[in-house]
C-alpha cells in the first residue's frame, strides 16, 4: 500500500514539475499570440484603408480585411503552439494539418463554397449593400454581405439570411440596379368604349401626377381583349426606383384612373359570365351528331328548347281552324 502511494505521489510531483517548467513557455506563447492579435488588427485596418483608397465598396473592404485578419491569427496560433510545446515542430504540425485537411474540407464544404461565392459577389458586384433585390420568395434591402451569407431586410422588417452560394448560382432581380424603373398597371374598359379616347384621357391624367417622369413619357397599350373588358396596359416611369416610390406611384395612378374614367362615361366592367344549357341555345347545340365538342356520338340526343317550342307552335297552328272555319255558319231555315 505504501509503495502504491509513493508511486502516485512521485507521478504528481513529476506533473507539477513539468507544469512549472512549461509556465514560461505558456507565457511566451500567450505573448506571441497577443503580438499576432495586434498585427492582425493593423493588417485589417491597412486592408480597409487600401480598399477605400482604391475606390472599392464597403463590402469588399470588410470581407478582405476579415480574411487577412483570420490568416494572421491562424499563423499566430501555429507559432504560439510551437513555443508552448517545443517538441511540436512546424513540419509535424503541417503534416497533421495535411492529413486532417481532407476531412476538414469535406466537413466544411458548404462553408468554403459560401466563402468563395461571397468573395466573387463582392468582386463582380452584381448587387451592393443598400440595393433592393428579389431572390426566390424573398425581397428586401441588402444590409450586409458577410463571408458566409448575405443579410436581407424585408419590407415588413424581418431579416433573411441567404447563403452566398445560393445568391451566386440562382437568379437574382436587382430592382435598384438602374436609376429609373418602369411600372405598369392594368385597367379594363367596356367593349363599347372608345379606346383612343380612353387612352388620351389616361395619358392626360398621368401627365398631371407628381412623382412620374415626363421622359420617358407614359404610354397606354391595348394588352388583350378579355372575357368581359378591353384590358389596357398603363406604363409609366419613376425615379428613384425604390419600393416606397413604386408603391406610392401605383397607388396614385390607380386612384386617378378610377376617378376620371367613370366621370367621363367610360365603363369599368365587373367580371360577368353567361351560362346557357344546351337546350336553351341553338337547335344544333346538344345534337352530338352535328356538334361534338369532345362528346361521344349518340343517337338519342336531347331535344333543344327551341326545337320543342317551334314544334309546339307548328302543331298549334295546324290544329287552329282557319278564319273561314272559325266564322259561324248560318242556320238552315225550316220549310
Amino acid at each position: 500500500m505504501n509503495l502504491e502511494l509513493s508511486a502516485v505521489w512521485t507521478r504528481v510531483q513529476n506533473l507539477v514539475q513539468s507544469f512549472l517548467v512549461t509556465i514560461p513557455n505558456i507565457l511566451i506563447g500567450l505573448l506571441v499570440f497577443g503580438i499576432f492579435l495586434l498585427i492582425a488588427r493593423i493588417a485589417r485596418n491597412a486592408v480597409t484603408s487600401l480598399s477605400q483608397r482604391a475606390g472599392q465598396s464597403k463590402g469588399i473592404s470588410l470581407v478582405f480585411s476579415r480574411i487577412v485578419s483570420w490568416l494572421v491569427l491562424a499563423v499566430g496560433v501555429l507559432v504560439a503552439l510551437t513555443v508552448i510545446f517545443p517538441t511540436l515542430t512546424a513540419a509535424s504540425l503541417f503534416g497533421a494539418l495535411g492529413v486532417s485537411g481532407v476531412a476538414i474540407g469535406f466537413a466544411f464544404k458548404d462553408i468554403f463554397q459560401n466563402l468563395l461565392a461571397g468573395i466573387l459577389i463582392l468582386v463582380t458586384r452584381p448587387f451592393r449593400i443598400g440595393d433592393q433585390i428579389v431572390s426566390g420568395d424573398h425581397e428586401g434591402v441588402v444590409e450586409d454581405i458577410q463571408v458566409r451569407a448575405t443579410l436581407l431586410r424585408t419590407y415588413d422588417n424581418r431579416r433573411v439570411v441567404i447563403p452566398n452560394s445560393e445568391l451566386y448560382t440562382n437568379r437574382v432581380t436587382v430592382n435598384t440596379a438602374y436609376p429609373q424603373r418602369r411600372l405598369s398597371v392594368t385597367v379594363g374598359i367596356g367593349y363599347g368604349d372608345d379606346i383612343a379616347a380612353a387612352r388620351k384621357l389616361i395619358l392626360d391624367t398621368l401627365n398631371g401626377l407628381d412623382g412620374l417622369l415626363k421622359d420617358p413619357a407614359p404610354n397606354v397599350l391595348v394588352r388583350e381583349l378579355g372575357d368581359f373588358s378591353v384590358n389596357l396596359d398603363v406604363r409609366f416611369w419613376i425615379d428613384p426606383p425604390i419600393r416606397k416610390e413604386a408603391v406610392e406611384a401605383q397607388d396614385s395612378v390607380l386612384e386617378a384612373i378610377k376617378n376620371v374614367l367613370p366621370a367621363a362615361g367610360f365603363d369599368l366592367p365587373f367580371p360577368t359570365q353567361q351560362v346557357l344549357f344546351h337546350d336553351q341555345t341553338e337547335t344544333t347545340d346538344g345534337n352530338r351528331q352535328e356538334q361534338r365538342e369532345g362528346w361521344p356520338a349518340r343517337q338519342d340526343n336531347p331535344r333543344s328548347r327551341q326545337g320543342v317550342q317551334r314544334e309546339a307552335q307548328q302543331n298549334q297552328e295546324q290544329t287552329q281552324p282557319s278564319p273561314e272555319q272559325a266564322r259561324p255558319q248560318p242556320e238552315a231555315r225550316q220549310p
